[in-house]
């Protein structure tokens, strides 16, 4: 269908920006943070639609017109003019791909067909005689196409070198006003002009391709660095060093990054290595911890980790059976209060530890208990939180696992009395509270939020099909089994005009 958008160009050109990239894959992996593989039958999903890309090419092309001359013996010089060239019936055969180690992608596209018309203006002359004609003609052709991609470092990313593109043209015929036979002369003109209209037209088709091509890296670097920031922080996912093709997959290394108030993480030990993923799923992201660390950092500062919870939601939450006893200020807050409010917020940077059986998070948290009076809360305290947590993804939602490992009270009081609370029954109902109420509320709430921002940058326009998420040792590991299938953004309709964008697959 024309106007829609190549898959291997989308594929080509998701390999992200970088101020350097390092020549040896192997010395650059210490500074990534977030690695991609998609494998060979994720490959044949993708060519199962290039032929539509190259339907666009064509469709989109803009052929010049041109002028010429020839001599043509006893006539003189035959001179010619073509314009307002356009082309329809047009049809794609196959396409064919391999993924060609340490080179790049091979594309073949067999038995294009395709008619195209247009004007030409010529005219021959002599000492004998002066002809010229304005006439409309037609051109049929036969043509296989061939790309081989190359991917490289370069001003500042990894970039697609089409320039190896060629088309072969199994036939190629003009004809002068519909006329299928014609004579001698029209024939000694077709003959000596179809070498030019082949030049443009194979010239045309190969610098569409190139067009495309960079639109569409300029766009998808753009979605993809923005789909990891929001408001003041922002993830560069500038590439390493040059992705790497083998016969089974394509993977590409990126930075991730940090920035937020002007300063930017670092990564220089990260411990990615390619025996990490497997060639079993079609798509593989790979994040290291030193991804989330900075992150969440940057999160705390910039006060995204506070919590209210008020009125019938605190006192459903509070419903909860808890084998301590409820202290009497506590029940007296929910029952008598009008609209009491519980605020919690992260008072350190929590930091994490990703292990085989998931990732530790330790976080330090303040809650207050407001009953009526916005001035003084009726119950403060400081906790020290530890939770195992894993992560899963379906439904286009995620979905956070804890399981507490540690919890303990660090403070408690009661500000309006200005008393501290020393009492280990009440200090075991906030601990037990925290554990049984508190922390599942918070995941939730984390499940809700991150999943909103998931769909913001525009996940939930993916349909990814049977996920997995891995906790390695310092490591995630995102996999899928089927690849992704994708209805393209809105935004694609006005920073793409000339494509449809409907579909990338």
């Amino acid at each position: 269908m024309p106007g829609e958008i190549s898959p291997w160009l989308l594929l080509l050109s998701l390999f992200g920006t970088s101020h350097s990239c390092l020549q040896d894959p192997s010395s650059a992996y210490k500074y990534t943070g977030i690695v991609c593989r998609l494998t060979y039958p994720a490959a044949v999903v993708l060519n199962e639609k290039t032929t539509k890309v190259i339907e666009a090419a064509f469709q989109h092309a803009r052929y010049p017109s041109m002028q010429g001359e020839k001599s043509a013996g006893f006539f003189g010089k035959v001179s010619y003019g073509l314009e307002n060239l356009e082309i329809y019936n047009l049809s794609i055969g196959r396409s064919d791909f391999e993924l060609r180690p340490g080179e790049g992608i091979g594309l073949e596209i067999n038995n294009v067909s395709a008619v195209f018309s247009g004007t030409i203006q010529y005219g021959y002359g002599s000492w004998l005689v002066n002809v010229g004609h304005r006439l409309d003609f037609e051109v049929e052709t036969q043509i296989d196409l061939g790309i081989n991609p190359k991917l490289y470092c370069g001003n500042s990313k990894v970039a697609a070198d089409t320039s190896d593109c060629y088309l072969n043209f199994h036939k190629f015929r003009l004809y002068l006003e519909g006329d299928k036979e014609p004579n001698w002369l029209k024939k000694l003109f077709t003959d000596f002009i179809t070498f030019t209209v082949k030049l443009v037209v194979k010239g045309q088709i190969c610098k569409e391709i190139n067009k495309l091509a960079d639109i569409l890296a300029e766009f998808i670097q753009d979605t993809a660095a923005n789909f990891l920031s929001d408001g003041g922080i922002s993830v560069d996912i500038g590439v390493t060093t040059t992705p790497l093709i083998t016969a089974n997959y394509i993977e590409s290394y990126h930075k991730g990054l940090t920035t937020y108030l002007n300063l930017t993480s670092v990564i220089n030990a990260s411990v990615f290595h390619p025996d990490h993923l497997t060639e079993n799923r079609m798509l593989y992201f790979w994040f290291s911890d030193d991804i989330f660390k900075p992150l969440i950092a940057a999160a705390h500062q910039d006060g995204r980790f506070q919590l209210n919870i008020s009125s019938e939601d605190l006192k459903t939450l509070f419903e909860t059976n808890l084998s301590s006893i409820k202290p009497e200020y506590v029940a007296k807050c929910l029952l008598e209060s009008a609209s009491p409010e519980l605020r919690v917020w992260s008072s350190s940077v929590p930091t994490l530890n990703t292990s085989t059986v998931g990732t530790s998070v330790w976080a330090q948290a303040t809650g207050e208990l407001y009953c009526g009076s916005q001035n003084k809360p009726t119950l403060s305290f400081q906790m020290n939180i530890t939770v195992d947590v894993s992560a899963s993804y379906a439904d286009k939602k995620l979905f956070l696992h804890g399981k507490p490992q540690q919890i303990s009270v660090i403070r408690a009081e009661l500000p309006q009395q200005n008393k501290l609370i020393n009492d280990e029954a009440q200090v075991e109902f906030i601990r037990e509270a925290v554990e049984k109420i508190g922390v599942p509320k918070v995941l939730s709430v984390l499940e809700v939020e991150i999943t909103r921002l998931m769909d913001k940058q525009g996940a939930n326009l993916f349909d990814i099909i049977d996920p997995e998420v891995l906790h390695q040792e310092v490591r995630y590991v995102f996999y899928s089994s089927v690849f992704l299938s994708v209805s393209m953004f809105n935004i694609c309709t006005v920073t793409l005009p000339l494509l449809s964008c409907r579909d990338i697959l």
